[in-house]
């Protein structure tokens, strides 16, 4: 029987029992923690087994590498922002602390915020970022960032519409 003649969850099995042990090994090593190896591990899985048609795998190992890489990637950047959200609110004093909760929502909002906006060059981010959250004037924006107005409202809309149809 032909690999492309295999049922998709069978070739999924196939593929976990093969190698679900060296990928979380290769996790381990690479984060240092055995159980964010062990949740990454899964979710590389997931990704395979989301896959609307699952391709001929020649290349197994690579295969969960690139998955695997990316979502290190990604958990990497949700921790420096979650980071930053922590330091921001360490500022903030103890009657303004915003509850566990909104915390939680705020957080998943930046997260969310940091996806959309990841694609769009540096200068475009900075002057959205400026604008929503910093709350300057788009004169403001272009002096700080030494680009006209002009730029400065087609970068703030370039994000805008990034954000809304991203």
């Amino acid at each position: 029987m032909a690999a492309a003649d295999i049922p998709p969850t069978q070739q999924v099995e196939s593929l976990y029992a093969d190698h679900h042990g060296w990928l979380l090994g290769w996790l381990r090593r690479k984060l240092g923690d055995s159980f964010a190896a062990a949740d990454l591990a899964h979710d590389t899985f997931v990704r395979v087994l989301a896959k609307e048609a699952l391709p001929v795998i020649h290349e197994p190992r690579a295969l969960l590498t690139t998955i695997a890489n990316g979502l290190v990637m990604n958990m990497r950047r949700h921790q420096r922002i979650e980071q930053a959200f922590l330091d921001a609110l360490a500022q903030l004093p103890e009657p303004l602390s915003p509850s566990p909760e909104a915390r939680a929502i705020l957080l998943e909002t930046l997260v969310a915020l940091d996806k959309l906006l990841d694609g769009l060059p540096l200068r475009v981010r900075q002057a959205f970022l400026m604008s929503q959250l910093d709350g300057l004037k788009q004169s403001e924006i272009a002096a700080r960032l030494g680009i006209s107005v002009p730029t400065v409202k087609r970068y703030v809309a370039r994000a805008l519409e990034q954000c809304c149809f991203g």
